[in-house]
């Protein structure tokens, strides 16, 4: 078996258990099916585009984005882990390369970050099904923001854990970052009618980015706004993909 499908194994393995599985459809769960439905009567139709969404549609579909982004802690959790016990020195003592360690770990949180958005969009499909637009560009634009996303955000995961020695600064810092990239987004409310330091705020964060490309894809709606979308959010991946591997391939032993 070639080195790094023995680590991607190793890291679904060590990544998938049951606890996992359930958080990232239960957690979802309480937002689509109690926040929507709770703030539907304060929230009766979104904009979006051309068309008006009911909120749990809305909220239903940036879901996909924001799980996409909370699976990739995985990434940040698996090196930090391997630091604190001491796998990380004894799987490069062993037949792996730093290259393949690394790799390993853009496979896993890539294949989970396509496993979340596939979860949360059944989940989510009754909600939104009055409102699809499935087209050609459906399928490509979900997977391409799932991976891009994916990568970005598992880089920054990576980036924090390479960067701190403390486990209370390593959960404080990773779960602050994170939170503050769930709710300065477009996953729950629109920037449209939002304060307009708030408004242009979600344009600095990433999550708005994947979670517009995302549903541009299910609402058919892609045009050059989401064409622009595409291409920060490739870019960003790859810049920070690009710290990360630099980062880990500094890491002292």
């Amino acid at each position: 078996m070639h080195p790094v499908v023995r680590l991607v194994n190793r890291n679904l393995t060590i990544s998938l258990n049951m606890g996992f599985l359930i958080w990232q459809v239960i957690f979802p769960l309480i937002y689509i099916f109690v926040a929507g439905f709770a703030y539907t009567a304060l929230i009766h139709e979104v904009p979006f585009a051309n068309k008006r969404l009911d909120y749990p549609a809305f909220i239903a579909s940036g879901m996909i984005g924001f799980n996409i982004m909370n699976s990739t802690l995985v990434s940040g959790i698996i090196i930090w882990n391997d630091r604190r016990h001491g796998m990380f020195e004894q799987i490069l003592v062993g037949p792996f390369t730093r290259a393949q360690y690394i790799l390993s770990n853009v496979y896993t949180i890539g294949i989970i970050g396509l496993i979340s958005a596939g979860l949360i969009t059944a989940v989510g499909y009754p909600l939104f099904f009055k409102s699809v637009e499935f087209n050609i560009l459906t399928i490509p634009l979900v997977v391409f923001a799932s991976i891009t996303g994916s990568i970005l955000f598992g880089s920054i995961a990576s980036i924090i854990s390479t960067r701190l020695k403390s486990s209370e600064g390593f959960n404080v810092v990773i779960n602050t970052v994170f939170l503050f990239f769930a709710f300065v987004s477009t996953a729950f409310y629109p920037a449209e009618g939002a304060p307009k330091a708030l408004a242009m705020a979600f344009y600095f964060n990433p999550l708005t980015y994947l979670v517009d490309v995302v549903r541009a894809g299910i609402f058919g709606n892609f045009n050059s706004l989401v064409g622009l979308e595409m291409l920060v959010l490739a870019c960003g991946s790859v810049i920070l993909f690009v710290m990360a591997t630099k980062l880990l391939s500094k890491l002292e032993l």
